[in-house]
Formats: structure tokens, sequence, C-alpha cells
């Protein structure tokens, strides 16, 4: 059984692990994506090589993406690890997917950040899909199909998940710090809310329209540039 044929709903363990089809890959790009994938993959025993490999796996910057994949030689596999853009940036290649890992990545971490994420894996045809289902399962990763038309809204779902709740971290942060409170106290309340599996409580979840206003003023008069944000999240709420 190949990695393509497992149930991709559910976690794949080192002990389930089959080699991905790719004898050889290079890791172009060092930042914190492709410092993670390359460490995995060498612990996975995937050689990784230079020059002639079969899978060109390029972790560079989306707006390199184009200019790297021309200036290489067609004929082995490229992809790439962007989640926004389209398989057409690899351009002139026809052997191609693009594996975006659903996760945020820190140089400070290993390569257990890829541990049990989602994978977005666009491909053109089945081989290239299960090529990139193999190498998603190998990274220790859970790969869903995604169509190319659709990539750049999906990204849009996760900058929301991800970049805005370091936003309204900050925001949350220099509330509780004009309080006079500590905004470290903020860490267990965010992470209870996501084990709790994002289960709504507070004053809009009981309809407390009065406290909401007590909110808007007090904000208005310690940190007004926060007034309008506030607004917004709490129209969405009540929807």
């Amino acid at each position: 059984m190949t990695l393509a044929q497992l149930d991709c709903a559910c976690p794949v363990s080192t002990t389930e692990l089959e080699l991905p089809t790719f004898e050889s890959i290079q890791v172009i790009g060092a930042g914190r994506v492709g410092s993670a994938i390359a460490a995995r993959l060498r612990e996975r025993g995937v050689p990784l090589v230079e020059d002639g490999a079969e899978l060109m796996l390029l972790c560079v910057s989306d707006v390199a993406i184009a200019d790297v994949a021309r200036a290489l030689a067609p004929g082995p596999w490229v992809a790439h690890v962007s989640g926004a853009t389209p398989l057409a940036a690899l351009d002139p290649h026809e052997r191609r997917f693009g594996l975006h890992p659903l996760q945020t990545f820190t140089r400070s971490r290993g390569p257990e950040q890829l541990d049990g994420a989602w994978a977005a894996v666009t491909a053109e045809g089945a081989e290239a899909r299960d090529r990139g289902f193999e190498l998603a399962g190998a990274l220790g990763l859970r790969p869903f199909e995604l169509d190319d038309s659709a990539r750049v809204l999906y990204h849009a779902g996760a900058a929301v998940a991800s970049n805005y709740l370091v936003t309204l971290h900050r925001a949350a942060s220099d509330l509780l710090d004009a309080a006079g409170a500590p905004p470290e106290a903020l860490g267990p309340l965010m992470s209870r809310t996501i084990e709790n599996g994002f289960e709504l409580t507070g004053p809009i979840a009981r309809g407390d329209w009065e406290t909401v206003e007590r909110h808007r003023r007090a904000i208005r008069a310690a940190r007004p540039q926060y007034e309008l944000l506030y607004d917004v999240l709490a129209e969405a709420t009540a929807r």
C-alpha cells in the first residue's frame, strides 16, 4: 500500500510510513519551511542532493517561485510549498504539484512542527496527486486535495486563522496592559478556547449587549484605535 492509498483523514505515524516514490530530493530554499522539511526528510532517510534529484522542491518566497522554476532544467518533478501560488508558476515544467503545509513555522523549532498538520496538495493528474500525497505522508502531514482555482481563497482562510490571531493577541494584550493586568494571562485563555473546540462564551453568546456597549466605551477612552476592530468583530460574532 502506498501512502496515497492510506486514509488521509488520519495522521500518519512513523511506524506506518513508507518512503515516498522519490529516490532523491533537492530542497531549494533554507527558510523556516525549507529547513523543517529538509530536517524531516533526513530523519526519514530520503537522500537530499544538489544535482540530479528526482524532485526539485521549491521552498522559496512566493515572488521567487516562477524565476527559480524557469531556471531549472526540465525533466525532474518540480513542486512548491506555497499556499496561494498557482501551478502555472512552475512553467514550463509539466511534472509538477503544489504541497502547502497548513502550519506556521519558526526557526526555533525543528521538523516536529510538521507532525499532524494538514497539507493542501494541488495537482493536475492522478500521478502528480499520488506523488504529492506520498510526500506529505513522509513529512508527517495529513494531505487533502485542493483545486488550483481555490488556492487563494484557501490561503485567505489560513491567514485569518494564523496571522490575524497574532493581531488579535496583540490588541487584547494592549487592552489588558492599559487596564493594569498582565498580558501573559491571555495565553491559557486562548489555548483553552481552542481546546474547547472554539465554543463561544462571553457577553455576545449571552446576548448581553449592555456589557458590549460598556466595552466599546472603555476601549474608546483608553485605546480608541481598537474600537473599530472591536465593532467589526462583535458584528461578525453576533452573526
